[in-house]
């Protein structure tokens, strides 16, 4: 037998033998055919009882590994050994990029976008509802739920909806989902084929550019302006058109009632579907309200899409999703191959949340903190950062952007923040036709009032020293 053995201490003796005796025979290094040695010839060898040894053989024989011939010995089943090759890693085609692990935020004081300030959220009233959800599931014999999701959290979502966005629509109108990225990967699945073409505002938001093309679509960048998406821009072969009307993501302006109009018109002459994706339109500062894209549409057309993440907390993972009529069947049956159906103890204690009031409850007050938020940006953008900084003031969400003026570079900013243990996000690589413009994104839902104040006002004193290449990123 050319394989050495090695023998560490004393525990799991069979084991170790076990496992050395099976990855020589895998990998090639005992070959089809050989000998071994006896069970009793192994253990002198190894210096442990015969017991163990036969042990050994009789599991690898019983997994196909060894063939025992009565009156010959044992020996390596053929056609167990794999071929080897000079590299076993897969290629990937570069579409799950972004998706590369983000290391843990070492920056005291971070400007992260999407993050909501989990240090104001009612736990205690979330707790009670966890433990409402506990005693319906213990009353429950078990079951597989509703692809499209519990009764009572469409339920409260349609109510919702139908409040704060004047969205009509019921309760089978609505199918939840974890997170709204889920609920862009289930269109994408019914709606694309390989080829298709996909509009997406330029600059946009990475993870759905990557969802479309992984599911091998062209994604083509349309560029934006004060009004929002260019629909003149539009490639007139798109099969689906992305957008985040209410709060463009990253850089913050609505889409004006007349372009929400003309691509409503555009997407009824070419058939084609429009995703909302309504983030964080919840929050509304200034002005009146804009409605709903999909509250215009009358050619069902539009599928809006929203979350808890932005109103909540990002870990609770529930999005939902409303459909043209025509295509709920499909995404029900495509979100029960996905995954069945969303965690229902978490559906339950969400819709007590919503059901109760505490949801509007927070909501009301979390509005109250982020205006609050959003001034005191405003002001030292205004004022102390003016030299430098030129804000694109939003009328709604939990970030806005601000441009870098010429003579400033974007990273060699956000490194010379980090240093000071400030976390600043660039804008430039949300950009992916038009050239790259050089920014901030700062958010600011996860940061108290005395954090915004003291971040930007060392961002005050670090900004006359950063140089830049004429504004390039």
């Amino acid at each position: 037998m050319d394989i050495h053995l090695r023998l560490e201490g004393r525990r799991d003796l069979s084991g170790q033998i076990y496992r050395q005796l099976r990855a020589g025979i895998v990998d090639g290094r005992l070959a089809a055919g050989e000998r071994l040695p006896s069970s009793r010839e192994l253990a002198d060898r190894l210096g442990v009882s015969r017991q163990t040894t036969l042990d050994v053989f009789e599991r690898l024989s019983a997994e196909g590994f060894l063939c025992p011939r009565p009156g010959a010995g044992t020996f390596v089943a053929p056609g167990i050994a794999r071929t080897a090759v000079p590299n076993p890693a897969i290629a990937a085609d570069g579409a799950g990029d972004w998706l590369q692990p983000e290391a843990v935020p070492a920056h005291s004081l971070e400007f992260r976008g999407g993050v909501t300030d989990k240090r104001v959220f009612p736990f205690t009233a979330w707790r009670r509802c966890v433990n409402h959800a506990l005693r319906v599931q213990a009353r429950d014999r078990g079951h597989y739920g509703d692809p499209a999701g519990e009764d009572e959290l469409r339920l409260a979502v349609s109510r919702y909806l139908g409040f704060h966005r004047a969205l009509s629509c019921t309760p089978d109108d609505i199918i939840i989902t974890h997170g709204a990225q889920q609920a862009l990967d289930l269109i994408a699945r019914i709606v694309l084929r390989p080829g298709d073409v996909v509009a997406m505002e330029d600059p946009g938001y990475p993870p759905a550019r990557a969802c479309y093309e992984a599911h091998g679509a062209a994604v083509v960048g349309v560029p934006v302006d004060d009004e929002g998406i260019v629909v003149d821009h539009l490639p007139p072969q798109a099969r689906l058109v992305y957008v985040t009307p209410s709060h463009q993501f990253p850089l913050g302006m609505p889409l004006s009632l007349p372009r929400r109009i003309a691509l409503l018109e555009w997407a009824q002459q070419r058939d084609a579907i429009i995703i909302e994706d309504d983030y964080d339109g919840e929050f509304r500062f200034e002005g009146r309200a804009l409605e709903a894209l999909k509250n215009l549409d009358r050619a069902d057309r539009v599928v809006y899409v929203g979350t808890f993440s932005k109103t909540i907390f990002p870990e609770l993972r529930i999005g939902y999703l409303v459909p043209p009529r025509t295509l709920n069947p499909s995404l029900r049956r495509s979100k029960q191959l996905a995954d069945w159906h969303s965690a229902s103890l978490t559906q339950t204690a969400l819709a007590k949340f919503m059901l109760d009031g505490d949801f509007a409850r927070h909501l009301r007050r979390m509005h109250g903190l982020y205006r609050t938020r959003r001034q005191i940006l405003l002001s030292h953008l205004r004022q102390d950062l003016s030299p430098w900084l030129t804000p694109i003031v939003p009328i709604a969400g939990i970030h806005l952007s601000a441009m870098l003026k010429p003579g400033i570079s974007e990273s060699g900013l956000l490194a010379a923040a980090a240093a000071q243990s400030i976390g600043l996000y660039g804008i430039a690589g949300f950009y992916r036709a038009g050239p790259p413009q050089a920014g901030l994104l700062f958010g600011y839902g996860g940061m108290a009032d005395d954090e915004i104040d003291a971040a930007l006002s060392t961002l005050a004193t670090i900004l006359p020293h950063v140089g830049g290449y004429g504004g390039q990123p």
